[in-house]
């Protein structure tokens, strides 16, 4: 550690509260806190405290600057130290790794309602049933309401794209009521609607009654396989219905019990989900605790990082211990709620007995899952050492960023960048590129182009206030090529003055990962080895992620209309063109003058349209 002057800033520290923000030699954010007294605060880590603390010296031996920000009221230093964790991910904070998550059943907000596994939660309206444990489950429930209630799985737009575009396949065979032909009355197909969420509400058992006569009925015509198939449908309908019922008439109507179980560095929080008075599912997380920190302190970290980004949050919080700053944690939720949060600590009675259920849950699942995620956790750190050590790298790659180009033809080219940290993906910071400058099939020059957009983004970011995905540089590029692309690569960096590790990913004649190239040598790896099996798990994430966006591009592309290649005819005209004609057949029939009555269109627009449909040397015409 060199913090030039460190005497001197420290005595010039405010008494005031705020956030402090420690940074590494690379200027990256490594540990955010808070505290009541900046100066006592932060003094703290350079005295006895960071000394006297394995853990706590260990991250301070990596801090080369520190800053901080001044705020007026604990609050503010909370909702600030949140944000700032949650952007950044400091490596020494208590942070929330969200490995996995059960899905939940989505009804869209939408005009004409979607139904949709999700196993994310978005601020968007919609309603979210969950989460389910039984993945399964959720698919055939899904499936089942598909076939009792033909709702349509489009994407378009209602009502805007009605009439736009001929009906799906689902329609035709009649397992959509095509509410994109516009001739669905929206009563009736909100009425199918209200029977799902009235299941999944646990309101209406009638879907369960048609059913059981379905199934009887099928049994007295000797249809045995409809039978069992109606039999398997509400087996799975049944399974997202079963929730606990507590006894206990003092509980609230929606509420979350957690307790936590801890391991070496790791602690499992466990969370059951109470709504209106019933268990509804239950979900454990892993937080990395390098600082053995007290239960307070970690259940404080959990409920601002897990609560801080959640769609609902309970009227109450019933957990085994009192958090660090309880008080203004609960004025920092109700704030996020809209609405008072009550944490509660039980002491007796039926609240007590469930944090004891709770608790028995998290250390049942830290026994199961820690031993497993720790060898996981062992085998990536073997195989990014082994890639260290065989390239001679001089860091660690904690965090390697792999890029890749797609195109068909030289048409739609895209980039692709995908992120592994600890040797785990993290999707969050993946992003995809539609290449702007460069025409034709040019891996390399569209390979420039993606490399240059991102690390002179990264570079801007890093003297503003805006922090994302770009603002973390990785400790080694894998480029998805041999020498040409590591050269494009290490040419862009020295032009925005950047020193990274960068190496190719190159494949046999079976389009296999064969080995890597770095500093113009060729490594090779045993196909069973640790560290091969990474780098072709990274290869293929990079190609797979920028197939996916080019395949989505191409299909947006075929949406798009014929109008869209006239000059004069934008999203507004050529949606006016549909809306009066109904078909494209019509518009290229219709003469100047029908074409200029069309609200919205002009004499001019009407003659480009004509022109466009009877030019001699137009095979649509």
């Amino acid at each position: 550690m060199s913090i030039p002057d460190i005497e001197t800033r420290l005595k010039n520290l405010p008494n005031d509260p705020g956030v402090y923000i420690m940074r590494s030699a690379t200027d990256e954010i490594i540990y955010v806190g808070k505290a009541k007294n900046l100066k006592k605060r932060v003094s703290q880590y350079f005295g006895s405290y960071g000394k006297n603390n394995r853990k706590v010296a260990a991250m301070v031996s990596h801090i080369a600057d520190f800053e901080y920000i001044i705020v007026k009221n604990e609050l503010e230093s909370l909702i600030l130290e949140s944000n700032l964790i949650k952007d950044n991910l400091p490596k020494y904070n208590i942070l929330l790794r969200d490995d996995k998550q059960y899905p939940y059943i989505k009804i869209t907000r939408e005009t004409f309602p979607r139904v949709i596994k999700t196993r994310k939660i978005l601020k968007d309206g919609a309603k979210y049933y969950g989460p389910y444990p039984d993945v399964t489950a959720v698919n055939n429930a899904i499936d089942i309401f598909m076939r009792l209630f033909p709702l349509r799985t489009c994407s378009l737009v209602l009502p805007r794209d009605v009439g736009k575009y001929r009906p799906c396949l689902n329609y035709f065979i009649g397992h959509c009521v095509g509410p994109c032909t516009g001739e669905v009355n929206h009563r009736d197909y909100m009425t199918m609607v209200s029977a799902i969420e009235n299941l999944l509400d646990g309101k209406d058992d009638s879907l369960f009654d048609d059913l059981a006569i379905k199934m009887q009925e099928s049994a007295a015509r000797l249809d045995f396989e409809m039978a069992a198939r109606y039999r398997d449908d509400m087996a799975s309908l049944k399974i997202l219905k079963e929730k606990q019922i507590i006894s206990s008439n003092d509980l609230s109507e929606n509420q979350d019990v957690i307790a936590l179980a801890r391991g070496i560095d790791d602690v499992l929080v466990e969370v059951f989900f109470i709504r209106e008075g019933k268990i509804i599912g239950r979900e454990h997380y892993f937080m990395k605790d390098y600082f053995t920190n007290h239960n307070e302190k970690i259940l404080n970290a959990f409920l601002r990082q897990f609560y801080g980004a959640a769609t609902f949050i309970p009227k109450e919080l019933i957990v085994e211990s009192t958090p660090e700053d309880k008080t203004i944690l609960e004025a920092y939720l109700a704030a996020q709620r809209g609405g008072p949060v009550t944490i509660t600590v039980p002491q007796r009675g039926d609240k007590l007995a469930l944090v004891k259920m709770v608790k028995k849950n998290a250390i049942e699942n830290i026994n199961k899952y820690a031993d497993k995620y720790a060898k996981k956790q062992n085998k990536n750190k073997d195989a990014l050492k082994d890639l260290q050590d065989t390239l001679r790298l001089s860091i660690f790659p904690s965090r390697i960023e792999a890029f890749d180009i797609s195109n068909t033809y030289g048409i739609n080219s895209v980039g692709s960048m995908v992120v592994f940290e600890e040797g785990v993906a993290k999707k969050s910071d993946y992003r995809k590129f539609k290449i702007k400058t460069v025409q034709g099939a040019d891996d390399y020059g569209s390979m420039e182009e993606v490399l240059h957009r991102r690390f002179s983004r990264g570079l801007m970011e890093k003297h503003t206030a805006e922090q994302t995905a770009f603002s973390k540089f990785p400790d080694l590029i894998l480029m998805d090529g041999g020498k040409g692309q590591v050269n494009v690569a290490l040419k862009v960096l020295k032009d925005l003055g950047l020193n990274i590790e960068v190496a190719g990913l190159v494949k046999d004649d079976f389009h296999t990962t064969r080995g890597i190239i770095y500093n113009n040598e060729e490594f090779t790896f045993k196909m069973t080895s640790n560290a091969y099996q990474m780098i072709y798990k990274i290869q293929e994430e990079a190609h797979r992620f920028a197939i996916n966006y080019h395949r989505k591009l191409r299909e947006s592309a075929s949406f798009k209309s014929e109008l869209d290649l006239i000059a004069g005819i934008g999203i507004k005209r050529r949606q006016a063109l549909m809306s009066h004609f109904k078909s494209m057949s019509k518009i290229k029939t219709a003469d100047v003058n029908s074409l200029a009555n069309v609200p919205g269109m002009n004499h001019k627009a009407a003659e480009s349209v004509y022109n466009y449909f009877h030019r001699k040397d137009n095979p649509h015409g």
